[in-house]
């Protein structure tokens, strides 16, 4: 195995802003559509119940139904649709307004909401304002991500739509040829650049690059920024930018730890949360298998690992590097074909692994975090938390990895009876994502004081009622009502092998049917209650809603555990509204 050394990357000095004349640019490139004017504020209060949202700040504009809403010209709505997109998320039906209106944004959204298309449509309007870069002149955009695998996927993502107006994408991030990247910057023209802190830093002290031209900046996964100690980097990077320029921030959790970063780095920014705050996503069916200790986790694994090959891609996470190895080997020797992934590896290598699980050459993926944001695969069906993570917002993350972009997945979490501390924040995550929480977690957590607690603040407010409602909606399933049919055993009766604490067969167990959560179609929706004229919101184009065993022991992982140019002036915007 091939392991890398990180170094400590020193911030870039500060810079006198007062020193450097700067030139004017536009940011307010959003003409409200007829169909969006028209709608009261009842309406639109309705439209953002029925999207879970809730948006604060001052004068925000009004969240658009459709792709036609938006002011895109055709070249634009054709990519989009090139890729398969019908109708805008629900991240997207607000943010995009907001943004093409110049605001800084906060935006939080679950996991495969559609975040990255959110700031990278507004990014390629804003960009097509401006005079065309001359030589020496750096990124117009610039997109901040954690980790190498967000920062190549936005690129690859951003590619799709920039070249349609012969915008010019680069990339930057550890693990890749510094001489390369150094090369293809130099060469100038490149107006979006993707990048991570710390080698974007690299470039800027090598003379690559410079953040003189930028007005647009994106930080992508700001949280997991500062989890990883990047706040001193992406503080210098963000003050070495012009403070005008406009700032948008997304991300899936938005913890209270980050509010002073954008209170520093956000100019009077527009909060779009969508759903409950670092909730879980509703598309994924969560089960937690409540086990006695490490030893079963082994057992549990290869007892279902043929099932869930079948039903697509699997990625089992991991909480060390040494046990993500360790793991993968066991798992080859009892006859399963698997990848492992952490940050150990070199980039060519990570890439080859991304390779082989995204192409489906091999379906299961043993990875610790380092796979539980950006890594978006579609393949994905089913998540299993092997070791749980380290916090409530990282195991978000890490089941967000299936059931995305509306598709169905389901995410299995290993507990034990240790660990009560986490027990207590997953029985509230289930509780948020109105999924089932089996009476053996709630045993669990009863051994934390944290819960004993809160459960009793709970009672002596009347949450008594709400547990009980809770424990109506287990007694229903357990009998058999509604699609889900569940028992009290249904997660921890999957065959075990020969441990007789769980080696009994679960028949039912094939007969359980995921929740059937009937689509909503918004702009049906709208016509029908409100007739405000939806039926000509797409005129600007028709086309928009077309489309084991012998193993033995072997330790914890075991037993224990380019196109043609086009004019870049404002009229060729507006002529597209």
């Amino acid at each position: 195995m091939i392991v890398q050394k990180n170094k400590e990357i020193e911030p870039l000095p500060s810079v006198n802003h007062d020193e450097i004349e700067y030139a004017k640019f536009e940011k307010c490139f959003y003409k409200e559509h007829p169909d969006i004017a028209q709608l009261s504020e009842e309406q639109i209060n309705q439209i953002r119940k029925d999207l879970d949202m809730w948006v604060s700040g001052h004068d925000v504009a009004k969240p658009c139904i459709s792709f036609g809403h938006f002011g895109f010209d055709d070249r634009l709505i054709n990519a989009i649709i090139k890729q398969g997109f019908t109708e805008p998320t629900g991240i997207q039906r607000q943010a995009i307004p907001v943004a093409l209106s110049g605001r800084d944004l906060i935006g939080v959204a679950k996991t495969g909401s559609g975040k990255t298309a959110s700031f990278v449509w507004p990014m390629i309007i804003h960009i097509l304002d401006q005079p065309e870069l001359e030589k020496g002149d750096g990124p117009i955009g610039l997109i901040l991500a954690p980790t190498r695998e967000l920062a190549h996927q936005i690129y690859v993502e951003a590619k799709k739509f920039a070249k349609v107006y012969n915008i010019k994408v680069a990339a930057v991030y550890g693990g890749d040829s510094k001489a390369d990247q150094f090369k293809e910057l130099r060469n100038g023209h490149v107006e979006i650049l993707v990048a991570t802190p710390g080698r974007l830093i690299d470039m800027i002290k090598m003379k690559a690059t410079n953040l003189r031209k930028i007005t647009y900046l994106v930080l992508d996964e700001a949280d997991r920024m500062l989890d990883l100690g990047f706040e001193p980097q992406v503080r210098s990077i963000c003050n070495n930018i012009r403070p005008d320029r406009q700032v948008l921030m997304f991300s899936a959790t938005f913890p209270k730890r980050i509010e002073k970063l954008t209170r520093d780095v956000l100019n009077d920014p527009v909060k779009i949360h969508i759903g409950n705050v670092g909730a879980s996503n509703s598309d994924i069916e969560q089960h937690a298998i409540v086990l006695q200790d490490d030893t079963y986790k082994w057992h549990w694994l290869i007892g279902n690992l043929v099932k869930f090959t079948v039903e697509g891609s699997v990625l089992v996470f991991v909480g060390r590097k040494a046990g993500v190895d360790e793991l993968a080997q066991n798992l080859q020797q009892a006859g399963f074909d698997c990848l492992a992934l952490h940050g150990d590896l070199m980039q060519v290598e990570r890439d080859r692994i991304l390779y082989d699980f995204k192409h489906g050459n091999k379906k299961i993926l043993v990875c610790t975090d380092v796979a539980s944001r950006g890594l978006d695969i579609k393949s994905v069906k089913t998540v299993v938390n092997y070791d749980v993570a380290r916090d409530i917002d990282s195991h978000v993350h890490r089941i967000g990895r299936t059931g995305r972009a509306g598709e169905k997945g389901t995410a299995y979490t290993l507990i034990t009876q240790k660990e009560d501390r986490f027990a207590v924040d997953l029985i509230k995550n289930l509780e948020d994502a109105h999924q089932v929480v089996p009476p053996e977690l709630i045993e669990v957590a009863k051994k934390n004081p944290r819960f004993r607690k809160n459960n009793g603040r709970r009672n002596n407010r009347g949450g008594s009622r709400n547990n009980n409602r809770r424990n109506d909606r287990y007694n229903d399933r357990r009998s058999g009502g509604g699609n889900y049919h569940y028992s009290r055993n249904n997660a921890n009766e999957i065959p075990l092998g020969e441990n007789s604490r769980f080696s009994g067969r679960n028949d039912h167990y094939d007969r359980h049917s995921r929740h059937n959560s009937e689509d909503r179609n918004y702009l049906n929706h709208y016509n029908n209650n409100y007739n405000g004229g939806y039926n000509n919101h797409n005129n600007n184009n028709n086309n928009s809603s077309s489309s084991g065993g012998g193993i033995g022991n072997r330790g914890y992982m075991a037993f224990k555990k380019a196109s043609t140019d086009i004019s870049r002036s404002t009229s060729s915007i507006d002529e597209g509204k």
